[in-house]
């Protein structure tokens, strides 16, 4: 029997000989189906590998985009960190230079390095892959965003206190209270000096300077007059002035007054004119510096009107432990 091309045969044992092959719909559903999956799984397989090992497109977008991302961080991480040394070095200078100037208290270290938030603050940032980065430079932020609103407070009030200081420096007495510039009318200086009635060694809270009845005085500093008092003992007629920050001025043994209790007066007005009033052995002017109620030398503020020898020369005269004027 001749076999057919294409054509399948079975061997028969029986009748020892080449039957033609019969396959069933059943079978040839079967056959096509198992090729169907075997083309199915090597599909998955092929397709597995090829995402494993080769982005798609649109995952080479969101790559890109990703590492740009972090290039971003990376560099505002960078940045963060420039601000935070510019604002360390304002910090430095105006704890240990500005508020050094004006007397005043730096800021706390807690105070500067504390944080802006809780631990929860940036939970929600844990659940990005690159959370960890996300989250340093926005704690960073937040602590560079609190730093700089305590700076800008800090010269804030360091502006107060330079507005302040220009009003303290007009109002602190720096100028003779008459006119002296050729030292010619200082008769007795600040110190344990002979009282000129009892002829004790007694301390001496000011600075006499003779001058003919009449001399115009000069207030040494910005204030308010205090007191005007007339008497006939101890200091005579005197004036008293509050030029503020612990600050007082006594002018004593007047002649006259021209001004008024509650007045605001100028460095240089015009308050009254020498006298012989009270306790004084001859027409001159006492003066006295209170600093907080006690009195201080007031050679020491006269460094608006001298020089450096001139002043040499005042100290000298100060320091001369002779007779007082009263």
């Amino acid at each position: 029997m001749a076999l057919k091309k294409n054509q399948k045969y079975i061997f028969n044992t029986q009748t020892l000989s080449y039957e033609k092959a019969v396959v069933s719909w059943t079978g040839r559903i079967l056959r096509a189906l198992g090729f169907v999956i075997a083309a199915l799984v090597f599909s998955l397989a092929i397709s597995s590998i090829y995402y494993n090992f080769f982005d798609s497109p649109k995952e080479k977008i969101l790559k890109a985009e990703l590492n740009a991302m972090k290039g971003q961080y990376e560099v505002m991480n960078q940045e963060v960190e420039r601000m935070h040394e510019v604002l360390d070095g304002l910090h430095y200078r105006d704890g240990n230079i500005y508020r050094v100037m004006f007397e005043a208290d730096p800021i706390g270290d807690d105070t500067w390095q504390a944080g802006s938030g809780g631990i929860n603050k940036y939970r929600y940032l844990e659940k990005y892959d690159n959370g960890d980065l996300i989250r340093d430079v926005a704690v960073k932020v937040d602590k560079l965003k609190k730093q700089m609103v305590i700076q800008s407070k800090s010269y804030d009030q360091i502006a107060e206190m330079v507005k302040n200081q220009q009003q303290m420096l007009v109002s602190i007495p720096s100028v003779q209270p008459i006119s002296n510039k050729k030292l010619t009318r200082l008769a007795s200086g600040f110190g344990y000096r002979t009282d000129p009635i009892y002829k004790i060694t007694k301390f001496h809270e000011g600075m006499d300077f003779t001058a003919p009845v009449g001399t115009e005085v000069f207030v040494t500093g910005d204030g308010v007059v205090e007191t005007v008092n007339y008497s006939f003992k101890g200091y005579g007629n005197e004036i008293v002035v509050n030029h503020g920050y612990g600050y007082r001025t006594r002018y004593a043994h007047l002649s006259k007054f021209k001004v008024k209790p509650g007045q605001k007066v100028k460095r240089g007005d015009v308050i009254g004119n020498v006298g012989n009033t009270g306790k004084s052995t001859g027409p001159h002017l006492h003066y006295e510096v209170l600093k907080n109620g006690n009195a201080v030398n007031p050679v020491y503020f006269y460094y608006n009107d001298l020089k450096d020898a001139d002043f040499k020369k005042m100290i000298e005269m100060s320091n001369d432990p002779g007779q007082a004027l009263d």
